[in-house]
């Protein structure tokens, strides 16, 4: 049934969890039974600009939630980058992070990559969108170090 494996927005397993940490969690244990966990590497796409609200300056990670999310759902950038910094934490095999904020949000992006970026490729797929012009100010600002 639908609760056994849903497809992601990409055609991409999906099991069903309550929350990205419970995700994370299910793939490490799968790793670990699978006798791999010495030579999987995780990487993830946040794809935080379907959850960032431009009017709160906010990312909800609860955005799905039919009856809205609690406040604690909603984080500043800087709350994002410790999350993230959490993650990075308890899995490390996380070694990619694709998207981790808006499009649009340079500071933060600035900040992770000065916090974490020799550690964790950083990706700024949305945040580049392969132009030249956007591609030379996250070089000039440092926001990235992966396309």
């Amino acid at each position: 049934g639908q609760d056994a494996c849903n497809v992601g927005d990409e055609g991409g397993f999906a099991p069903s969890v309550q929350d990205n940490t419970e995700a994370l969690d299910v793939l490490m244990e799968a790793i670990e039974k699978s006798g791999h966990k010495e030579k999987v590497k995780i990487g993830t796409d946040v794809a935080a600009s379907e959850f960032y609200n431009k009017d709160t300056q906010k990312y909800d990670l609860d955005f799905k939630h039919p009856e809205g999310s609690p406040d604690d759902m909603k984080k500043s950038p800087d709350e994002m980058i410790e999350y993230y910094q959490g993650w990075m934490e308890k899995y490390p095999t996380l070694c990619s992070i694709e998207d981790p904020f808006d499009q649009d949000d340079w500071e933060a992006y600035s900040k992770f990559q000065a916090a974490v970026g020799d550690s964790v490729q950083i990706v700024g797929d949305d945040l580049l969108v392969t132009n030249p012009k956007r591609i030379a100010k996250a070089l000039e600002v440092k926001a990235c170090n992966a396309l």
